[in-house]
């Protein structure tokens, strides 16, 4: 939240930075508090006051032990809830401050208003039969906090594994006749420095295999930030990943580790503008790279770095091409190469494509490579928050990304976006489950 602001200070300056901030923070969040038990005895008073201080103040001290690398022998488990409960305070503090915002700017408006014109509405009911503005403001406030808090708790709890099977079928007018029907699985944004529950990755992984697919895709994104994320017992977990023709995968933005602050790196990359995906890197970050490429094939999957297999079923042939990540929205990489990928498959009517940023579909796919027949995504992961129903899906991510989950077409082209295997940043997910698709191709 605040990386933006003190990626550049030193270590001690943007610990006392963030601090300052989240103190001015808390403390207009606690006015919500003061007015609710303004009306109590002094010693309930008291205790609510102790209490919340002492709630805030122990999330900060697991904040700054969390930045000093003070858990670095910590279990996972702990330091991901530890960080989700703290991503739960925070946003509902967030929320909770917008109503008292509001009324802050009402008041100012009538003090104005008074000094101009010299009359006031002051706002206040005085009767028996209701609240003042102030106090029903502060309910209102602290409803929003206790919900937030409650949902996004429920998220980390129940949401993160609770994974969900969608079947799509999509008819393609030049399918060979040998691939009608063809299954595969499909998967994405894994980032396995997240997980703290394995047993539930591997109910994850035995649904995925229970769909037998022919074959399986995963769309980029294996890692939060360094390959040794992938544990020895987490690539024998993603081993069991197998299908008949194989499977097949290609590399997301976080799987490049530009993120991560290497010991070696003395500038920020530069992401867009790089040429290649080991231009800007350092030694060890492009060693980081090559291992992460060698758990891909440990664990059985061939990995597309900007290159196409063919797959054949008697005559019949189809092309499956994989490129590197490449983004149109933002400073995300463009480290793809399609003229690359596409080169040689000309003569094959059915083309499906990984590539982990569905952005890529509008910027380059439906101009340049109309012979294209299906793009296989995910990145948004949904956003891990929104509503979805039979009928209706919404996610705050919609307004970044014109396509973030499900399957979209246009004129004869095909783009099915993943909602994500995993969870990155807040570790769990709130309407907008992890996904294991199951795609059925077809003639149309």
């Amino acid at each position: 939240m605040f990386q933006s602001v003190t990626s550049q200070l030193p270590m001690i300056y943007r610990i006392i930075t963030i601090l300052i901030l989240l103190v001015l923070f808390d403390t207009y969040a606690f006015q919500t508090i003061k007015t609710l038990v303004a009306d109590v005895t002094p010693q309930v008073r008291k205790i609510t006051y102790i209490s919340y201080w002492g709630l805030s103040a122990a999330l900060l001290l697991l904040l700054v032990l969390s930045i000093t690398g003070q858990f670095a022998n910590a279990s996972r488990a702990f330091i991901i809830f530890t960080r989700g409960i703290f991503f739960a305070v925070i946003v509902a503090k967030v929320l909770m401050i917008v109503p008292l915002l509001i009324e802050d700017v009402y008041r100012i408006f009538n003090k104005v208003y008074t000094l101009l014109f010299g009359s006031e509405s002051s706002g206040e009911v005085n009767s028996k039969f209701f609240i003042s503005r102030k106090k029903f403001i502060s309910q209102v406030s602290a409803g929003i906090g206790g919900l937030t808090v409650a949902g996004l708790s429920y998220g980390v709890m129940k949401g993160a594994y609770d994974y969900k099977l969608h079947r799509k079928t999509i008819a393609l007018k030049q399918l060979p006749n040998n691939f009608n029907g063809l299954t595969i699985g499909h998967i994405s944004d894994i980032h396995s420095g997240s997980f703290w529950d394995l047993k539930a990755v591997e109910k994850g992984i035995r649904l995925l295999m229970a769909q037998k697919p022919d074959v399986i895709f995963f769309t980029g994104d294996l890692v939060n930030d360094i390959a040794d994320e992938m544990t020895d017992e987490l690539i024998h977990l993603f081993s069991q990943v197998k299908a008949p023709m194989g499977v097949y995968s290609c590399l997301g933005n976080h799987d490049y580790g530009d993120y991560y602050n290497w010991p070696d790196r003395h500038i920020d990359p530069p992401f867009a503008g790089s040429k290649s995906s080991k231009e800007h890197m350092t030694p060890m970050q492009a060693a980081n790279l090559d291992k992460l490429m060698d758990v891909h094939k440990r664990m059985g999957w061939n990995l597309l770095m900007n290159e196409h297999r063919i797959l054949e079923r008697g005559e019949d042939k189809i092309a499956i091409l994989g490129i590197e990540n490449f983004g149109a929205k933002g400073r995300f990489p463009k480290y793809g190469k399609m003229k690359n990928a596409h080169e040689g498959t000309e003569g094959i009517a059915t083309k499906l494509l990984l590539s982990h940023d569905p952005s890529h579909w509008e910027y380059e796919v439906l101009k340049k490579y109309q012979d294209i027949s299906v793009m296989f995504s995910g990145h948004t992961h949904g956003a891990q928050f929104g509503i979805e129903t039979a009928k209706f899906k919404w996610s705050p991510v919609k307004y970044m990304y014109k396509q973030w989950a499900g399957l979209y077409t246009q004129n004869d082209q095909h783009l099915y976006v993943n909602r994500g295997f995993g969870f990155l940043g807040y570790p769990g997910r709130l309407g907008i489950r992890p996904e294991i698709s199951l795609l059925t191709l077809s003639n149309a």
